[in-house]
């Protein structure tokens, strides 16, 4: 097995560590709220995932932070609201059966990051959290605009990707942060 084979084989692995703990949050709060984001239409999804990452963005800027959730959990919940944009549908659905749609839609998108890895190179490896945050941001925009056209794209892929895209940059700044180490916690006031 060559250098890249074993690079690749750290980042699935590493992809599934991250997934997982993104999986297990997903799975207790649906227990907690059952699956009330089920009322959340596409564009209060996107909102959501902008909150998170504009928040992750400050941290990233400011000198001081006065909430204690950290970028790593920030991450977490854009990953799994990026996941609950594509499992939307009927309301009434058991914890179970969540997160059967949940794993479906994760192991699609895990598909994706393995396709993409494998042409990209592991680039995602050289990329700084600011950039992870910024190609959120801008897919943001991307399904903001989507949807204000009717959810209709001539040339371009369509809300879908776009939130599979999200998960994936989630994913990979969350390994990123994790091979870094803790970071400083928020500042009293």
């Amino acid at each position: 097995m060559n250098g890249d084979e074993n690079r690749l084989d750290q980042t699935e692995n590493q992809y599934r560590e991250a997934l997982e703990s993104c999986r297990r949050i997903f799975l207790d709060k649906t227990r907690d709220y059952g699956t009330a984001w089920r009322v959340l239409r596409p564009i209060s999804i996107a909102d959501q995932i902008f909150i998170k990452a504009r928040r992750i963005r400050n941290i990233q800027e400011l000198p001081s932070r006065r909430v204690a959730e950290t970028p790593a959990e920030e991450l977490r919940a854009i990953v799994n609201y990026g996941i609950i944009a594509l499992i939307q549908g009927s309301l009434d659905l058991k914890p179970e059966q969540a997160l059967s749609m949940y794993d479906a839609a994760a192991a699609g998108i895990q598909r994706l990051m393995k396709d993409k890895n494998h042409d990209y190179g592991e680039a995602w490896r050289e990329m700084s959290q600011q950039s992870f945050v910024d190609l959120v941001l801008m897919k943001l925009v991307r399904i903001r605009q989507i949807l204000a056209n009717g959810g209709k794209t001539i040339a371009s892929e369509g809300i879908s990707s776009n939130f599979e895209d999200i998960v994936n940059y989630a994913l990979f700044a969350l390994i990123r942060l994790q091979e870094s180490g803790p970071r400083p916690q928020a500042t009293s006031r």
